[in-house]
């Protein structure tokens, strides 16, 4: 089976044509590749000083940010809780 190549198009040439719609934008996109992006909402936690301290050196130790180590931790308490 051939693999159908994607007609290559510079970014502002891609741009141009979007905005005129002039030509489908889409057969320059690779949608096999493209991931949804999923909405954030910002949230404020009061968190004891004693606990951060202690996330704190757990994202150290992995060498890690604070947020991205409690977002990890978040998303698999969530997902065993989920089954």
């Amino acid at each position: 089976m051939k693999k159908q190549l994607k007609k290559k198009i510079k970014a502002s040439d891609f741009d141009k044509s979007f905005d005129e719609g002039k030509e489908d934008v889409v057969q320059h996109l690779d949608l096999k590749s493209a991931k949804a992006q999923h909405a954030v909402h910002r949230i404020n936690i009061d968190i004891p000083a004693e606990i951060l301290q202690k996330v704190d050196r757990e994202a150290a130790r992995m060498g890690v940010p604070r947020t991205s180590l409690i977002k990890v931790w978040i998303a698999e308490h969530t997902d065993r809780l989920a089954g």
